[in-house]
């Protein structure tokens, strides 16, 4: 018996012996090899395969779809028009897949419709139900693809560039390559879920969309506070309060308990946090107006930020600036890592902040603040007229005239209107960032007070990320322009881009879905455009569920 047992294990050794060791692939190995899963085929079969006659026949049937037939073509033409969505002769997967994302665009926070929906749903459950080898339907084939084109267009790309410059959105929109994404959304060797073509906070608030809905569907949203509360009250009115917040993720204790407690207070706080309310754990009334907004109405909060997440990049490489009107918020980031933030003061509704991109390419230090015509004829004017040492008293000079009006600038200096640093990023609408002497304007929650140029909370840290890069520039050299009382440009070795833009819900670094108040009332104007015959929003203008 041992002898046996030693005559077994010689042999496992030996075959062992026998086997080839794993090759390890080299850089360029590996490159190559990956390369061979992304040519031509999404799927294993090359022999089935249409000819461009095909597609204009179908193109010509479906109408509808035509504003996609390049696209389609393309799409083809580059995997040499083998089939798509078939291997061998078996429907794949992804096709279901795809039906039932275009057949639910709500499920997407979009609510138009693709063409001709129900005709795909047909196509592809007869294929479905036929039997185990039912054949090929280049019909459906074709249908498909193009169906993925509209959906694309519709989720990825969004509404119309007229419709958000409409809205008030000067960005740029974003360019992606649809086909390329479709090349790795079917690629039969990809791991792992393939990341779509939007901005990360789309599908962040694409899943509070599904929670928000939830809570609407269950009827939990009927009850409306009208009481002011503090710490050590007991009433209902208290449970109440602590079951709406248990509800939005805000309060986890008790919520059968009927006193206020600390528990409580840090729930309070966590939702006036999430509102960009002042952080008092008191529910005070601003609190109370945040918490009765109806769940209709943050649902289409939602659905307009979901869809102004689909015209700004997907993603950014180096260091840029973002400014987000409505949050009052700076965010200055490495790539997609956020690196800090500050307050900034942006324009009163009476002078908006335009939502624009540009590049800072300037960082001017104890700055000359030359004073826009406007405010020369409304302001110092009536000014000088009032008290003729109104220029003195201001710093002002008056340095030439124009059109009808005198040129009038502010000296350097810590009464200057911009502080004592600006950032310039040249555009048209002569917007900039710059420090300002009214600093306790950063300790108000709601921060818009400005002409339209944006007041940074942190100038000199803002200067010292600018220029970083510089061995001239640190915080002493960088303290002692900022208050020389001589102007001072630098310019910069390679431009930031700066972002202005408009999101009234965002989800934050800690996975909290946060609201702001529509300041410039660019949400409605919206809304509109996008959902004016959906349910959402006709029970958000009645108040009532339909």
């Amino acid at each position: 018996m041992k002898k046996l047992y030693w005559i077994l294990l010689l042999i496992l050794l030996f075959d062992a012996c026998k086997q080839e060791p794993k090759k390890v692939l080299k850089k360029k190995e590996s490159k190559e090899a990956w390369d061979k899963t992304i040519q031509g085929s999404f799927s294993e079969q090359v022999a089935l395969k249409l000819d461009s006659s095909n597609l204009d026949s179908f193109f010509v049937h479906y109408p509808q779809l035509a504003n996609y037939a390049v696209q389609v073509k393309d799409f083809y033409r580059e995997r040499n028009f083998a089939y798509a969505w078939y291997d061998k002769s078996q429907i794949i997967e992804q096709a279901g897949n795809l039906t039932n994302r275009v057949l639910n665009l709500e499920n997407d926070g979009v609510y138009r419709k693709t063409p001709y929906q129900q005709i795909l749903d047909s196509l592809l459950h007869g294929q479905q139900t036929q039997s185990k080898s039912p054949g090929t339907d280049l019909n459906l084939e074709m249908m498909l693809t193009a169906q993925y084109f509209a959906f694309a267009n519709m989720v990825y790309n969004g509404v119309d560039a007229s419709v958000s410059k409409a809205s008030g959105w000067m960005v740029p929109r974003k360019k992606t390559d649809y086909k390329a994404y479709l090349d790795s959304l079917l690629n039969p060797l990809a791991t792992g879920p393939v990341k779509e073509p939007v901005y990360r906070q789309y599908e962040l608030l694409k899943k509070f969309l599904e929670k928000y809905r939830t809570i609407e569907k269950s009827g939990q949203w009927k009850e409306v506070l009208t009481t002011r509360l503090k710490i050590g009250d007991s009433s209902a009115a208290v449970k109440l309060l602590k079951k709406r917040l248990f509800l939005l993720d805000d309060y986890h204790g008790d919520t059968t308990k009927l006193g206020y407690d600390d528990d409580l207070k840090v729930a309070v706080k966590s939702f006036q946090n999430r509102h960009g309310l002042g952080i008092t754990g008191k529910f005070d009334a601003s609190t109370m107006s945040a918490l009765n907004v109806p769940i209709e109405k943050r649902i289409v909060q939602l659905l307009i930020n979901m869809e102004r997440s689909r015209w700004v990049p997907v993603s950014i490489s180096g260091r840029y600036l973002a400014v987000n009107i409505p949050e009052f918020k700076l965010h200055v980031y490495n790539s997609d890592s956020l690196l800090w933030s500050c307050n900034v003061v942006v324009g009163q509704t009476t002078h908006p902040t335009t939502i624009f991109s540009g590049e800072v390419k300037y960082v001017v230090f104890s700055p000359y603040w030359n004073i826009p015509p406007s405010i020369v004829k409304n302001e110092v004017l009536p000014g000088i007229k009032r008290n003729s040492s109104y220029l003195r008293t201001h710093r002002m000079e008056i340095t030439g005239k124009e059109g009808g009006l005198p040129v009038v600038r502010q000296l350097p200096g810590e009464s200057n209107s911009l502080g004592l640093v600006k950032f310039l990023f040249p555009n048209s609408y002569s917007i900039y960032l710059h420090d300002t002497p009214s600093r306790s304007l950063f300790g108000e929650s709601s921060r818009a007070f400005s002409h339209g140029c944006i007041r940074v909370g942190e100038p000199a840290k803002l200067a010292s990320f600018l220029l970083r890069d510089s061995v001239k520039w640190n915080a002493q050299s960088i303290s002692k322009a900022m208050h020389a009382g001589k102007e001072h440009t630098v310019t910069l070795k390679d431009k930031v881009p700066v972002f202005i833009a408009y999101f009234t819900a965002f989800v934050n670094g800690q996975g909290e879905v946060n609201f702001r108040k529509d300041i410039y009332n660019l949400d409605d104007r919206l809304a509109e455009s996008l959902i004016s015959d959906s349910p959402v929003l006709t029970r958000n203008k009645t108040g009532k569920s339909l």
